[in-house]
Formats: structure tokens, C-alpha cells, sequence
């Protein structure tokens, strides 16, 4: 089976433990950018499917590897979503703009 998509570091083991031969390769910096941002999306659509902890977590994880990849300092990310709060608001009212 044909995938060429970006897999968790230890699934090329968990293959051959199962006696499978996974084809690898690594991905040079453009290639992951842009397998990051497939997983991104491929995540975002299995927990709308399934709406469930192992999907959330499974989300989690790709916006980690993004922010390592982008070199995003965790303390500055939580430092402008505390400012935007502040200035906005965040999404606890359950607020929908019906017209502006």
C-alpha cells in the first residue's frame, strides 16, 4: 500500500514488528513543511469525524511539531494569546456574528 505521507517517528518499527517492510525516506526541509501542513489538515478532519480525546491529542501533537519546525517560542505564542484574549475575548461565550 502506497501512502507518502508524514507518519510518526516509530511506525516504520511498529511496521516491521508486525512483519511489514516499510519504504521510507526523509524529508528534506520544504518536503516536511509541507507534509506538516497535509497532517495538519488530516488531523483537523479525523477529529471532526470522530470528535474524540485520541484525536484531539493526535492534533496536539502535529501543532507541536509545527511550532518546533516554525521555531515558535512556546512562552511568546502563550504571551500574544493571553494579549489577544485580553483584547478580544476568547471563545467561551459560544458568541455567532450573524451580520456586521
Amino acid at each position: 500500500m502506497k501512502y507518502n505521507k508524514l507518519v510518526r517517528d516509530k511506525i516504520p518499527e511498529y511496521i516491521r514488528k508486525k512483519g511489514g517492510n516499510p519504504i521510507t525516506h526523509i524529508a528534506d526541509d520544504a518536503e516536511y513543511w509541507r507534509k506538516l501542513k497535509e497532517k495538519l489538515s488530516e488531523e483537523i478532519e479525523e477529529f471532526k469525524k470522530d470528535e474524540n480525546i485520541e484525536e484531539f491529542a493526535d492534533l496536539l501533537e502535529v501543532i507541536d511539531a509545527i511550532a518546533d519546525y516554525k521555531k515558535f517560542n512556546r512562552d511568546e505564542v502563550e504571551k500574544i494569546r493571553n494579549k489577544k484574549a485580553a483584547e478580544r475575548g476568547r471563545f467561551k461565550d459560544k458568541i455567532i456574528l450573524d451580520e456586521s
